[in-house]
């Protein structure tokens, strides 16, 4: 028996067709980006608040390369860029699913257009890239204070302490 694929793989966008597939979603228009690598509450809950800051979520993820050149660890991203593009258009609150190979994700900004711009409360305003760009066309930009103070890092930290006996 073959089963359909599951639905959240139509969110899944690339990033040529990502002004086409953003004018089909209704507005305002959320957008965020990461690497998402592992996962976990923080990031659903994060997410979670962006999307009810408008009516439709993009989320843009960094490529594998992209997120090496973060130096986050010679050995991340521990999930491969389709895995992690999977879990997250799975999350109900996200409505499309993009990637980048850039260091910064200014050309989906761009091509996305967003009406509100997020990031993590690790982020100040200033720092976060668009921001000059979606004030520029009215758009807001929002800095997400953390609920759960949870992290890949500090998660791969604990867990590679355990495995050393720690």
């Amino acid at each position: 028996m073959t089963l359909p694929k599951p639905a959240f793989e139509t969110k899944l966008c690339p990033p040529a067709e990502l002004s086409t597939r953003v004018a089909a979603l209704p507005r305002p228009l959320v957008f965020t980006n990461g690497c998402f690598d592992i996962l976990h509450r923080g990031h659903a809950t994060y997410l979670a608040q962006a999307r009810a800051l408008g009516a439709a979520l993009v989320v843009a993820l960094n490529t594998d390369a992209s997120v090496k050149r973060l130096g986050k660890g010679d050995d991340r991203p521990i999930n491969a860029l389709e895995d992690r593009l999977a879990l997250v258009a799975a999350l109900e609150a996200v409505d499309l699913v993009t990637w980048f190979d850039e260091d910064t994700p200014l050309n989906c900004i761009l091509a996305a257009r967003p009406d509100v711009l997020v990031k993590g409360g690790d982020w100040s305003e200033h720092a976060i890239v668009g921001a000059a760009e979606v004030k520029g066309w009215g758009g807001s930009v929002h800095s997400i204070a953390f609920e759960h103070a949870r992290s890949t890092t500090d998660l791969l930290a604990r867990i590679r302490a355990a495995s050393d006996g720690g």
